[in-house]
């Protein structure tokens, strides 16, 4: 699985606006702020929400810390995602949030 920092998402995201993140954390993690195009669809849903992420497209990752975006990043990479975990988490991330 593919892994950048949150800087490197960051940059990536500044010239790839339309870029696919999905936040696996829990609801009201995700309340305290997250990457603004983030989609949230927690860890635990994933398996039952896979279905509405586009399998063309390259998907980032983001959680907490970076654990358990890495749980999804290989479940999903079984079944044929391409995925990028964002490695830190929401903890080192230092960009726009809402």
């Amino acid at each position: 699985m593919k892994e950048m920092t949150p800087q490197e998402v960051q940059a990536y995201l500044e010239k790839n606006p339309e870029a696919s993140v999905i936040d696996v954390r829990e609801a009201a993690e995700v309340r305290a702020g997250k990457i603004p195009q983030a989609v949230n669809i927690p860890l635990g849903l994933i398996e039952f929400r896979k279905q509405e992420l586009d399998q063309s497209k390259e998907h980032i990752l983001v959680c907490r810390s970076g654990n358990r975006s890495g749980m999804a990043g290989l479940y999903l990479e079984g079944y044929g995602f391409e995925v990028i975990n964002m490695t830190g988490g929401m903890l080192e991330w230092d960009g726009p949030t809402e």
